[in-house]
């Protein structure tokens, strides 16, 4: 089987490399590298999620030829919600599971204020105090002048973002989140219960907001047991 895996704001598919060992030989990890990092890095990065979501959906209808979950670590989580949403709006098939990752339930309204227009330095400083820091190279200045525009177009995306009502998905969903996280609390995570007419869990993992990055040993064992090929 596959997953198709989306990162954080800013990430890339760089951080889904080592997945594969762990899930088994009878997994194929699908890592998403959007516009404007890695391999992509001289591409535009998108600025809406409908924009990206269309895109999304050419770029994987090939690929839903054998069963396939989708997961997606904080923004990467809304991604995979709205991909999966715009697939049975086309009648595509249907992952066995959505698997969502620091991050609130998208009906959540937005109560933060916008930082996605706010200087370089202003700015990454902002994202450090709201959510940590994934990528320790942002505080050298010449790796942040080369990550912040696909970093700001992301937040962009997440900071116009806006969620609307369709029926609830018919598949499980499961939230994953950490204990020592200061902007995704667990009703944040118990929140995504809404958005499925199936089974719902929820999972806590020791850490901060890029817990799996720290160590994602405990979130892959869940996985490779929630999902047997």
């Amino acid at each position: 089987m596959r997953w198709l895996c989306f990162p954080h704001a800013g990430g890339g598919a760089t951080m889904f490399h080592k997945w594969s060992g762990f899930l088994g030989d009878d997994v194929e990890i699908l890592a998403v590298n959007l516009p404007g990092r890695g391999t992509r890095l001289r591409e535009r990065p998108y600025r809406r999620m409908e924009q990206l979501v269309a895109g999304l959906v050419e770029a994987v209808r090939p690929r839903l030829d054998v069963s396939y979950a989708v997961f997606g670590h904080s923004l990467g989580s809304t991604i995979g919600f709205e991909l999966v949403r715009a697939l049975r709006r086309e009648g595509a098939p249907l992952p066995v599971g959505l698997f969502v990752s620091s991050r609130v339930a998208p009906q959540t309204p937005h109560t933060a204020r916008p930082i996605h227009h706010l200087p370089q330095a202003i700015f990454l400083s902002a994202l450090e105090e709201r959510y940590g820091i994934a990528d320790r190279t942002l505080r050298d200045p010449e790796m942040a002048a080369l990550l912040y525009p696909s970093l700001q177009a992301d937040i962009e995306i997440l900071e116009t973002y806006m969620y609307t009502p369709e029926e609830p998905l018919p598949l499980p969903i499961t939230s994953h989140g950490a204990l020592g996280d200061p902007s995704v609390a667990r009703p944040d995570l118990e929140a995504w219960r809404e958005q499925t007419s199936g089974p719902f869990s929820i999972h806590m993992f020791p850490g901060d907001h890029f817990y799996l990055m720290r160590d994602p040993t405990p979130l892959l064992s869940h996985l490779r047991k929630a999902v047997v090929p």
